[in-house]
């Protein structure tokens, strides 16, 4: 048993690997094509020569790279003559999704009482919570996608409305599955958004142009309208979505009682921020923005900060109770001989008193402020226990 469990681990380890490496590199480039579009899309300028605008162009930019110059061109709907190379931007967006969905599989699904599941949260078997995890990754697309069709002359009222629906969502999610888990939900769900965008929405818009001029047909304006709409939607969710691609590092965010709402805050302050930019390739650069985030961040900071409860005239909590429940609750992953994983994660033991005492600080942050150990929670560790380890740590965490 125990030589299957370390081929199991040892084989979702080299998945992950694999699927992470190409997510991160498919996130890169689609991201980074979406930042230079854009970007492309604020720097042009009216035409310089009468011939281009004769031609349909819209704008041009002049580009230096690599020791070159480039002469970008935009149409205004499209050119008169189709090239025969035409290149397009759409693969990297369906591999990013495709692998970050593969790393919920691999990670989040076939570990869903580890990961996705916190019997403390709610009492949801395996096949309940993944199927609510992919409902919800559908859910968000056919919302999103409805109002974008309702609202897309009112860009305000939509941004208000998605808001308010990402904040009840991070709410709801928050209140199925564990912690670390809502905040990648709800960051495959935004991803999921804009992915939904590109397959359905801005690759057929490109195929209804390029039809149109295969067919001796003037295309409809409509369409570029349609496909940089949501292009702009995408570029805006690009710095909320990347961090909830890393926030499992950071378990002072989503082990907080209120998670769902600093993840808001966070997402709202990304979005604010790519504005910066936004505003800042037309040649606009308001300084208001980057200073009214950072001060939001530091606001958001203070206000998480764990509070540390004075020890004094509290009775002295014996090793032996702190040794009774790190055996109880920790042991089962960071130890010699773990029963719930393959090895100890990060080679972290608690097996010993040297060892605990080792890892004082790791089990203050991560079992006692944050709550993200145990992973969810799945040895059930109760909050009498944790304010146990508190109280001993901070009477000097002794050990005979």
């Amino acid at each position: 048993m125990a030589a299957l469990l370390a081929f199991d681990s040892y084989a979702t380890d080299w998945l992950n690997l694999l699927a992470r490496w190409l997510h991160v590199i498919a996130g890169i480039v689609w991201i980074g094509s979406s930042f230079y579009f854009i970007a492309l899309d604020n720097h042009l300028r009216p035409p310089r020569h009468e011939r281009d605008v004769d031609a349909g162009v819209g704008g041009e930019a002049w580009e230096i790279h690599g020791g070159g110059f480039y002469n970008i061109k935009k149409y205004l709907v499209a050119p008169r003559v189709l090239p025969e190379t035409l290149h397009w931007f759409k693969w990297e967006a369906y591999t990013t999704w495709l692998s970050g969905f593969a790393l919920m599989v691999v990670l989040y699904y076939l570990n869903a009482d580890t990961y996705l599941i916190d019997k403390s949260v709610a009492d949801l078997s395996t096949g309940e919570a993944v199927a609510i995890s992919i409902g919800l990754l559908a859910a968000a697309w056919l919302v999103y996608d409805l109002l974008c069709r309702m609202l897309a002359s009112r860009p305000l009222v939509l941004a208000t409305v998605l808001l308010a629906l990402i904040t009840f969502a991070a709410w709801g999610v928050g209140n199925l599955f564990s912690a670390r888990a809502m905040y990648l939900q709800i960051g495959a769900m935004l991803g999921t958004m804009m992915v939904g965008n590109v397959f359905f929405v801005i690759i057929p818009a490109h195929w209804e142009l390029v039809r149109a001029k295969e067919a001796g047909r003037e295309p409809d304006p409509a369409a570029n309208e349609r496909a940089k709409l949501r292009s702009v939607h995408n570029n805006y969710l690009t710095l909320p979505v990347v961090f909830t691609m890393l926030s499992n590092h950071f378990p002072f965010t989503y082990g907080h009682s209120y998670a769902w709402l600093i993840l808001v805050v966070l997402l709202v302050i990304g979005a604010w921020i790519r504005h910066f930019f936004n505003l800042r390739h037309l040649g606009r650069t308001v300084w208001a923005i980057p200073v009214s985030a950072a001060i939001a961040i530091a606001v958001l900071a203070i206000l998480i900060r764990p509070q540390t409860e004075s020890a004094a005239g509290t009775p002295a909590v014996p090793f032996e109770q702190v040794a009774r429940i790190v055996d109880q609750r920790c042991t089962a992953c960071h130890s010699q001989a773990p029963t719930l994983v393959g090895e100890a994660p990060q080679g972290v033991k608690l097996d010993t008193s040297e060892e605990i005492k080792a890892q004082v600080d790791a089990i203050e942050r991560l079992a006692v402020e944050t709550k993200a150990m145990p992973l969810g929670n799945v040895t059930h560790m109760t909050q009498p226990e944790r304010d146990l380890l508190g109280r001993w740590i901070a009477q000097g965490a002794k050990i005979p």
